[in-house]
């Protein structure tokens, strides 16, 4: 039986505020700089939350309104502030925020899931206490996804017969905190014709492996998010990796991050394999690849 007890991970949060003072976060490594608010350029029938595009040392950078995206009132100075510039999923931005206010370094078991109760339409993956005071962490997969979703990739094309069938025998769990992105990989597997098991957290990824095990419908391949609150992914892996029921799981890493900056770390682990959201036939390939490992083994 596999043990849900979490395993702590280091994690630095940058710390920044809105117009109403409050205390919210983004995970470090998702920050290139930090920047005075430039003077930007409005692009006519931009998203009402794109406040135009700053040029930084010669290229352009989309500049997102952080306050107006997440339903807070306005900055007081709509020119003032400063830019948090991020880099994630394979793209570049600007958040316009009011301040930012200092690095605090914490574990991820001191992320804890948003309260319950805080809807869809909630742009946070978890909340956290600093000095006594309450910090929510910024889902910007969901902010960057309501102001710019994903152009429709083209099709992978048409999977041969031996890989089509490989994936139908494949046992599939996707296990994301950002609502955004799981829906993303379930449409990815979907369009493959193929069903899979989902869940919020790695506790509740445990839960469902635990569920299922002896079943038709027993677990043989994870797809899990990195960063989560409570057990983040390499937390995860390294469970999985150290319960002898759950072993011999093909794990693949599917993070917002750069994945070649994590890789290493990954590998440490214990993942079989790492890819950066989002690319659908990307994620194809490498489940394709996951399919073919476990079935194998299996023979």
């Amino acid at each position: 039986m596999a043990t849900q007890n979490a395993r702590a991970d280091s994690l630095s949060l940058l710390l920044f505020t809105l117009r109403s003072g409050k205390l919210m976060a983004i995970n470090l490594l998702k920050v290139s700089e930090i920047i005075p608010c430039p003077p930007l350029t409005k692009l006519p029938e931009s998203h009402p939350h794109v406040k135009g595009v700053a040029t930084l040392r010669g290229n352009p950078l989309s500049v997102i309104d952080l306050s107006r995206a997440i339903g807070e009132r306005p900055l007081a100075d709509p020119d003032g502030g400063c830019l948090i510039v991020t880099e994630i999923s394979r793209s570049r931005q600007g958040l316009h925020v009011q301040a930012v206010s200092r690095i605090v370094h914490c574990l991820s078991t001191d992320i804890k899931p948003p309260p319950y109760g805080s809807g869809s339409r909630s742009f946070i993956t978890g909340v956290t206490r600093v000095d006594n005071t309450l910090v929510q962490v910024l889902d910007i997969e969901k902010v960057i996804h309501a102001i710019a979703p994903p152009a429709p990739e083209q099709p992978h094309g048409t999977l041969d017969e031996e890989d089509a069938s490989l994936l139908a025998a494949a046992n599939i769990l996707v296990v994301d905190d950002s609502q955004v992105a799981l829906q993303q990989s379930v449409h990815t597997l979907r369009n493959l014709g193929i069903e899979c098991h989902t869940a919020r957290s790695a506790k509740d990824a445990i839960n469902v492996l635990l569920e299922l095990q002896g079943t038709a419908q027993e677990i043989n391949v994870i797809v899990s998010d990195i960063e989560m609150s409570e057990m983040d992914g390499y937390a995860f892996t390294r469970t999985l990796r150290e319960t002898p029921d759950f072993q011999h799981l093909y794990i693949l890493l599917h993070t917002s991050l750069d994945s070649a900056m994590s890789s290493e770390k990954a590998t440490q682990a214990g993942a079989n394999a790492i890819l950066t959201k989002f690319s659908s036939p990307e994620l194809t390939d490498c489940l394709v690849v996951a399919a073919r490992t476990v079935v194998f083994a299996e023979r």
